[in-house]
């Protein structure tokens, strides 16, 4: 069965709609240029009823060290996810200095995209394909671009592994079984406005994973 991760939670409504809904991951996203942006410590409490329920991820996008350290010792996430420019080498010391697990998103247009996939393998939890923003986009993710899924068929990875991208409750289906995907990343495609979410959409996307 497919795993979920909601992604960009910001509110209370939302996240217990994502937990009620049986997502395996919620994700924080701490990066004041996302509409989703929430601050450590304001995560760390909307958060910590998710202890146990669903694994939490801090989305991070090239963060330096104090604020790595600040979100590992005040949000305590399972994971930390590597949305920008970052090396396996930088992937490696954010592990260390957190002691988290460590999700790199790759972001995906063509065949050719796959090749930053067997450098990161060793270095990560979880690899994330995600679609490439478009030219000129001030954010590397969550604007509701997605890629050809048939990039993805039949491709084997050392660890379980996320599509992102464009995802929503109308073509998540479609996109798990062209995909083969084990998991699955939603942001944008949840919500009424940019950063806001939809605890209906919530719900549905939860709904057709768990039917796809």
């Amino acid at each position: 069965m497919t795993s979920a991760k909601i992604c960009g939670l910001t509110t209370p409504e939302t996240l217990d709609a994502a937990l009620i809904g049986g997502a395996a991951f919620v994700g924080a996203v701490i990066f004041p240029k996302s509409p989703r942006h929430i601050a450590p410590l304001h995560a760390a409490t909307l958060f910590e009823r998710a202890r146990g329920r669903a694994k939490v991820v801090a989305v991070t996008v090239d963060a330096d060290d104090a604020l790595l350290t600040e979100i590992a010792l005040i949000l305590k996430p399972d994971l930390i996810q590597l949305h920008g420019s970052e090396t396996p080498a930088r992937a490696e010391t954010v592990r260390t200095l957190t002691g988290t697990g460590i999700i790199k998103a790759l972001p995906i247009r063509t065949h050719e995209d796959f090749a930053e996939a067997n450098a990161w393998e060793p270095f990560v939890d979880h690899l994330m394909f995600d679609a490439k923003p478009p030219e000129g986009s001030a954010l590397p993710g969550g604007v509701g671009a997605r890629f050809d899924w048939t990039l993805l068929a039949d491709r084997a990875f050392r660890h379980p592994w996320f599509l992102a991208g464009g995802l929503d409750p109308t073509n998540v289906g479609e996109a798990i079984h062209v995909s083969g995907a084990p998991m699955v990343d939603v942001s944008s495609g949840v919500e009424s406005a940019p950063g806001v979410k939809d605890r209906a959409l919530i719900t549905a996307f939860l709904d057709a994973v768990r039917a796809a």
